[in-house]
């Protein structure tokens, strides 16, 4: 029989294993969370040198998760997509346990906004498959999302019945894009200001017939890729 005396010691490459695998994990988000806000900055071409100085690690470790460009994009998109998806999680959430329904989207959408999606637009749309099976999986979450968020507020009377998701979705990345020779800073000074007065436009009853028709969340990826 084995007893505490003498069971195996664990090697120390075993005691090491799990903080070098933490470590590395760490590293990747680091690595990722650099990328977005580089991206955002500079867009597509940022030099990569510069993303793994902003996330603290070496070249080495950069190149280590992702040999190229476009997995550290698809990476980054994936990281924003499903940040929405959760922020739509909640605030359906929030509507079924009594939040008002338009209240839960208005919520969802200040919170998108921060995640800077009008920047990211171009950084994406040349460079990330949208027949990728991870980017179909989130992107379908996020659509049956949102549009649990707007069926809800439609249904409770608070949403006009002629906007659809892509409405929604563009507004916001046209919100959250950099206008020309401007800094994303002096444009986060008003974005929340301009969105509340789209968000004010949304409410029913409409003060106004909308020419076209509703943009659909494939408008939206559409003009996305």
């Amino acid at each position: 029989m084995t007893t505490a005396a003498t069971k195996p010691a664990r090697s120390a490459e075993s005691v090491r294993a799990p903080k070098l695998r933490a470590d590395a994990t760490r590293n990747r988000e680091r690595i990722v969370l650099a990328a977005r806000d580089a991206f955002v900055e500079h867009g597509a071409e940022v030099p990569l040198d510069e993303i793994a100085k902003r996330a603290g690690v070496g070249n080495a470790t950069l190149y280590r998760n992702f040999p190229d460009r476009t997995s550290l994009i698809k990476a980054v998109a994936l990281l924003v997509k499903g940040r929405i998806l959760a922020l739509a999680e909640t605030a359906a959430a929030e509507a079924d346990g009594g939040t008002g329904p338009f209240d839960a989207l208005q919520r969802f959408a200040h919170a998108t906004v921060e995640e800077k999606v009008g920047a990211l637009c171009t950084v994406f749309g040349t460079r990330v498959d949208p027949f990728d099976p991870d980017v179909v999986e989130i992107r379908d979450r996020m659509r049956a999302a949102v549009g649990g968020l707007l069926e809800r507020a439609r249904a409770a009377g608070e949403l006009r019945p002629d906007v659809d998701h892509g409405d929604l979705f563009i507004a916001i990345a046209q919100l959250s894009r950099p206008l020309p020779n401007t800094s994303c800073r002096m444009l986060d000074d008003f974005v929340h200001r301009h969105l509340q007065l789209f968000l004010d436009g949304l409410r029913a009853p409409a003060r106004s017939v909308l020419p076209g028709r509703p943009a659909t969340f494939e408008d939206f990826q559409a003009a996305h890729h």
